[in-house]
């Protein structure tokens, strides 16, 4: 057998895409992941058309931020995902947001008169710029890659962008001012999705969901709780977001500890779906982190113990 491959019949490069232009955070990220840095990579101008364009098979993967420590929740992402496409979150990737002023090569900051960033970028660095640059003027971009390739396109020294290192090495600036945001611990946590699959167990893992109410009736949201609480199933996050159909009427996105394989987290699942609300799957997940699961090993075991004693009742019918 002709074991030559036709270069007309090869498959093509896988396709990974985040949003752009390069130099972005989420570029930053996924580079990080030594797999996703072998694949082409493909920028979008909105982190929503990362989520449309894998729906419809543009790309294979995508790479788009879901939480960050200080801003909260995406939720441009997080509705999208829920309301809009049907992706499968692959994994978690968690960015520390490190952010620097960056300006055209020989600048000195003191000749810096406006700032260009995402306003959220600004807004996590008002403390470093009132101490040095407080009649500075702020020009929102779209990302804080566009801030720095608008200052590298400039070439003024009077304007500067709050970017990452990423962007400063892309774009050619030098870095005025390090590490200038007034929270080093924040970070950022980024999901990777794919049109379908679910990656296999690893012992510590996530999952998403959404929970769409069958009816909007006292104590509905606690009785979805306590499905979680009867089985001590922690909840990471817990967000209400309107469903765009009805004022006043909501879903629930929640992460919680633990992969549909996990005999508690299915049955949990099935019971919500059964008796209590319509459930949207998201994703399992391996979490980001390197804490084990000591407490959902306990309760999988509490619960195999009771199969075991069940089982042992059941093996008494006549």
């Amino acid at each position: 057998m002709n074991s030559t491959i036709d270069p007309d019949r090869a498959p093509a490069p896988r396709r990974v895409g985040f949003l752009g232009p390069v130099g972005t955070f989420t570029e930053q990220a996924m580079l990080r992941e030594a797999d996703l840095a072998e694949l082409e990579a493909v920028p979008f101008p909105l982190m929503t058309d990362v989520l449309f364009a894998l729906a419809e098979g543009e790309i294979d993967l995508g790479v788009v931020p879901v939480e960050n420590a200080i801003e909260g929740t995406v939720n441009a992402t997080v509705d999208t995902m829920a309301f809009d496409v049907d992706v499968v979150i692959q994994r978690e990737l968690l960015e520390p947001v490190s952010l620097h002023l960056l300006t055209v090569p020989g600048t000195d900051v003191a000749q810096v008169r406006r700032v260009v960033s995402i306003p959220v970028a600004s807004a996590q660095c008002r403390r470093w710029l009132r101490e040095h640059l407080p009649e500075v003027e702020y020009v929102a971009a779209k990302s804080t890659a566009e801030a720095a390739e608008i200052v590298a396109k400039a070439a003024d020294p009077t304007i500067a962008a709050v970017a990452n290192e990423r962007a400063a090495q892309v774009y050619g600036l030098d870095v005025g001012g390090a590490d200038i945001e007034d929270h080093p611990e924040n970070q950022t946590r980024f999901v990777v999705v794919a049109r379908s699959g679910v990656p296999p167990r690893t012992g510590h893992d996530k999952t998403s969901i959404v929970v769409f109410q069958r009816a909007d009736r006292p104590g509905s949201l606690l009785a979805i709780l306590q499905e979680f609480a009867a089985r001590s199933i922690n909840l990471s996050l817990l967000l209400s977001r309107p469903t765009k159909t009805s004022l006043g009427d909501y879903c629930f996105v929640l992460d919680l500890d633990g992969h549909l394989s996990d005999p508690v987290v299915a049955d949990c699942l099935r019971t919500l779906r059964a008796t209590q609300a319509n459930v949207k799957f998201l994703g399992s997940y391996p979490a980001a982190g390197s804490h084990g699961p000591a407490e959902r090993a306990q309760v999988d075991a509490s619960f195999q113990a009771a199969d075991v004693w069940l089982e042992g009742l059941r093996s008494q019918l006549g």
